[in-house]
């Protein structure tokens, strides 16, 4: 479901402390590519502007057969779960409503040897669930039962807060646009008495609000859980049942089910789950919170159907789920920075390659991760699920590239500016995910999803953690105005500017996410370092406490330190706010780094810890009151030396900051909500 694989408040610590610039984790490489380049207004490029090499996929054709692809992907799933410990694998390639591949790699269960079988092995693809609640959605659409552009409250037995004098409507759900900061309560649990009832959760999770509806993209999960209640209330079935009857049962998708867990005659179909490590026992069936954004556990025997039918109009085998105009609704792009990147449409996005206009979506669980997509003008559909979390979201990208370059080769001629003019290097600067939490401990986690946009002397971009499939940074050059594309890849970043002309944020390939430049007060290129030299600070006032407690307590007979003549040591009130931030941030650190990546999402059992961090915070930063009040009278007392001065001050300072720190990122805040 794009979820994040630690979601907690350990892991931002341990990143604030030891990490200082990384890619966002909600926001993958989703490689793409783009018709050819004209300036956004649709202009000629300026006559000063020279031809680009762009040749990364000028390979030779190669047919689309059923021997072909054996070959293919045969070189190309075992590597895959060799090199990043992938358990297995299934994959189907459809073309003109006709299976030309379908195979099964590696086990569904690793204790028994199962193997993977595509017909019949069910995967849970997460985030692909979402394409079935927005066929849900449009078919009570049709019959009148709901009206998209009107405000949800109206379908729902609770209000949504107001914001902005807004309202959100479900096209905006559909496009990622209602403006939810995120939340991660329940959004996966390992135990079904810990799922909670739709309605509970949404209520007990309801997001503040970020952003204006309809004006900027910020994937939300919330926002789809909330269009699959408004389903089931406008329907009068529950969710699940409603996509069994009216979605897989006229398909004759026998294998999919929204149900957690699967119905008794489902169950020995399952496949496993692994963390990345298959010589570990299996995680087990992940539970997600709410059904509709990410439940559904299918087969690629299954998706191949779901694509054929949304290939032939919405009908298969005298079956319909859809109107052909509905789909072309869902399908005609709703939110696009620009007309030379990827649109996201209704429910579905588009990813772009070798002149391919790819729509569907992808899914990420804990051990899962998915992608389907059809590709229209070609009646092609591919599907790919792996049941590991090895590799994590790389070998997906690996596949859909390396299938477009193989079978429809020729990227797209690009030219590149070579002497670009007007304010292009403004785009310079830190940027944090649209993606975020701003009110709860989740903040927390924007400090580590900062990306930094540098400019060199040769006008070459560079975005921090931006990397090609070989790791290696991307570099992106000027192609049209405000529009860069990578030199030797498809990607591209488009910059927005608001109303002044600043560059506010930045439009990436994925369209469900963007960047929004970091104020300065947040940005992580100073508050990492105050945060690691602060804690340094901190951490030498305890250790010398130790070291002089255990000198009195060990060598009593030796005589005891005096501090020199104009010197004093700290005072209890500095020295005892020390100890508490460096006891409690350092144990947190030390607590994450011992437990790693095995931490889950939180539930509601995390609660009471987030108490407790609440009333050490606040304990910390009273006794920080104390720390700044002796730093500030210090400099009143004339017979002391200026070293004791200085001291007394950096403590003061220390503490200062991370009260601060405390408050800004909500480790003192909201302790029930996530």
């Amino acid at each position: 479901m794009r979820y994040l694989s630690c979601a907690t408040l350990l892991a931002v610590l341990a990143a604030a402390a030891f990490g200082t610039e990384a890619q966002a984790p909600i926001a993958p490489r989703t490689p793409v590519a783009a018709p050819p380049v004209q300036s956004p207004a649709g202009a000629p490029v300026p006559a000063n502007a020279v031809a680009g090499a762009m040749s990364a996929t000028g390979g030779q054709m190669h047919p689309l057969t059923a021997d072909d692809l054996q070959a293919f992907f045969d070189g190309i799933f075992p590597l895959q779960l060799e090199r990043s410990d992938i358990a297995g694998a299934t994959v189907l390639v459809m073309k003109d409503g006709n299976i030309v591949f379908e195979k099964g790699y590696g086990f569904a269960d690793v204790k028994s040897k199962k193997p993977v079988d595509p017909a019949n092995t069910m995967f849970r693809i997460a985030s692909i669930s979402k394409l079935f609640t927005w066929v849900s959605v449009m078919q009570l659409a049709e019959q009148g039962k709901l009206d998209i552009d009107t405000d949800v409250n109206r379908y729902l037995d609770f209000q949504i807060r107001p914001a902005f004098s807004k309202p959100v409507t479900l096209r905006n759900l559909m496009t990622h646009t209602g403006g939810f900061e995120e939340v991660l309560n329940d959004i996966i649990v390992l135990n079904a008495k810990d799922k909670p009832a739709l309605r509970d959760y949404l209520v007990a999770n309801q997001p503040r609000r970020l952003f204006p509806p309809g004006q900027v993209t910020a994937y939300s999960n919330y926002g789809i859980a909330l269009a699959s209640y408004i389903v089931q209330r406008a329907s009068g079935e529950p969710f699940e049942q409603y996509a069994q009857e009216h979605i897989f049962a006229p398909l004759k998708m026998t294998h999919s089910s929204f149900y957690q867990p699967v119905p008794k005659t489902l169950e020995p179909f399952l496949s496993e789950g692994y963390r990345g490590d298959t010589a570990k026992p299996a995680v087990g069936y992940e539970f997600v919170g709410a059904s509709g954004p990410g439940g559904l556990s299918t087969t690629a025997s299954d998706m191949g159907r779901f694509g054929h039918a949304l290939l032939n109009g919405g009908e298969l085998d005298g079956a319909r789920i859809l109107k052909p105009e509905t789909l072309a609704r869902m399908w005609s792009p709703q939110y696009q920075a620009n007309p030379q990147m990827p649109p996201i449409c209704m429910g579905f996005y588009q990813d772009w390659r070798n002149g391919l206009h790819w729509i569907g979506h992808e899914g990420d669980l804990i051990a899962f991760h998915s992608l389907f997509f059809v590709e229209p003008t070609q009646k092609l559909v591919l599907f790919v699920s792996y049941n590991s979390s090895g590799g994590g979201a790389r070998p997906r990208p690996e596949v859909i590239d390396f299938f477009s370059d193989r079978y429809f080769p020729g990227a797209p001629a690009v030219t590149f500016i070579a002497k670009p003019t007007g304010n292009f290097r403004d785009i310079a600067g830190r940027y944090q995910s649209t993606r975020r939490a701003d009110s709860t401990k989740l903040r927390l986690m924007n400090i580590g999803s900062q990306v930094t946009a540098k400019v060199d002397k040769d006008n070459v971009l560079t975005i921090g953690g931006f990397n090609d499939l070989r790791g290696h940074q991307e570099k992106f050059k000027l192609i049209g105005t405000d529009l860069w594309q990578a030199q030797d890849e498809q990607d591209r970043v488009f910059a927005i500017r608001d109303g002044s002309g600043h560059v506010v944020r930045l439009a990436m390939m994925f369209p469900g996410i963007q960047f929004e430049r970091v104020p300065w007060y947040a940005n992580n290129s100073w508050t990492i370092p105050g945060f690691i030299v602060s804690l340094v600070i901190l951490g030498l006032v305890f250790l010398t406490s130790l070291i002089r407690l255990g000198r009195r307590l060990f060598f009593r007979r030796r005589p005891r330190l005096e501090p020199q003549t104009g010197t004093i040591w700290l005072t209890f009130g500095p020295r005892s706010a020390a100890f508490v931030w460096f006891v409690f941030l350092g144990g947190a650190m030390c607590v994450f780094l011992a437990r790693g990546n095995d931490q889950m999402p939180p539930t509601p059992a995390w609660f009471p810890w987030f108490v407790l961090i609440n009333w050490l915070s606040g304990f910390a930063i009273f006794l920080s009151i104390f720390a700044v009040l002796a730093a500030i009278r210090i400099w009143f007392r004339d017979e002391l030396r200026w070293i004791t001065k200085v001291k007394f001050n950096f403590v003061g300072l220390a503490c200062l900051f991370l009260s601060w720190f405390a408050v800004f990122y909500r480790l003192i805040g909201p302790a029930h909500r996530l």
